[in-house]
């Protein structure tokens, strides 16, 4: 008796915590609704007034608590406001459903090798661009939390056929007096841009000085990593990026213990 008295209380209390995630979830896209929509839209992707908070990975990387200290006090000099009259825990709802937005309800569970997937993430190349953890390139995307923004059909595509997809291409900037720059563009205003070569090297352009900018049809991906790796071996890599994310989100709450 005793011990089907403890299950119908574990299973009340799991039905309590579902109901109150799920309530948390419905205050925060009407607290979002009403406090950010109107500038970062109703999917947090942006607007004319306010940049993407829900693509973006330097928003992404941000830990909670962080992303709480922006809502709350703003970003003096930009046109983020302070929310002084937001409680902290509606605060945290919005902060909470962001992180949906972000697509964190999207992370998948493969059967994959994680370390296989890191030796193989090492041997076919990923890391001479992208960085995982503090270590790799820093040419593509930090991939730290890629794993956890993105559905596992994603990030398959996004390795086998990234020319489908919306990512980083290489550019080659012509100047007026005829020197060359090939790289990603990493920032760029009406005025000037600034260029990172392969190398790491950046380069600022005044746009006075740019004779023609000329964009590649192809992505920075290879384009053969459909043919490289086998099924396996995509899966393999997927999980250890889905790790990696894990581990990233373990640290940032560790950190928020710290705050």
């Amino acid at each position: 008796m005793v011990g089907s008295a403890s299950l119908a209380l574990w299973s009340q209390s799991v039905a309590r915590t579902r109901a109150g995630s799920q309530a948390t979830h419905k205050d925060g896209a009407k607290l979002f609704a009403a406090s950010c929509a109107g500038c970062h839209g109703l999917d947090g992707r942006g607007g004319e007034r306010a940049p993407n908070i829900a693509q973006t990975h330097e928003v992404q990387r941000l830990s909670d608590a962080q992303l709480t200290r922006v809502v709350a006090e703003g970003i003096p000099g930009t046109g983020m406001p302070a929310f002084h009259s937001l409680q902290t825990s509606e605060i945290k709802s919005i902060v909470a459903y962001l992180r949906i937005l972000q697509g964190e309800d999207k992370t998948p569970r493969l059967s994959g090798d994680p370390e296989r997937g890191r030796q193989l993430f090492v041997k076919v190349g990923c890391a001479d661009c992208h960085m995982v953890a503090g270590s790799g390139g820093f040419l593509a995307s930090d991939l730290s939390s890629y794993g956890r923004m993105h559905s596992g059909d994603e990030m398959r595509n996004a390795i086998t056929a990234p020319n489908q997809g919306p990512e980083a291409r290489t550019v080659t900037v012509r100047t007026r007096d005829g020197h060359n720059y090939s790289g990603r563009i990493r920032n760029e205003d009406n005025f000037s841009l600034q260029l990172q070569s392969a190398d790491g090297t950046f380069y600022f352009l005044s746009k006075s000085d740019v004779g023609e900018i000329e964009y590649s049809p192809r992505s920075l991906m290879p384009s053969d990593y459909n043919t490289r790796l086998s099924s396996k071996d995509v899966d393999d890599i997927i999980s250890y990026l889905i790790k990696a994310a894990s581990s990233s989100r373990s640290d940032e709450s560790n950190s928020r213990l710290e705050d």
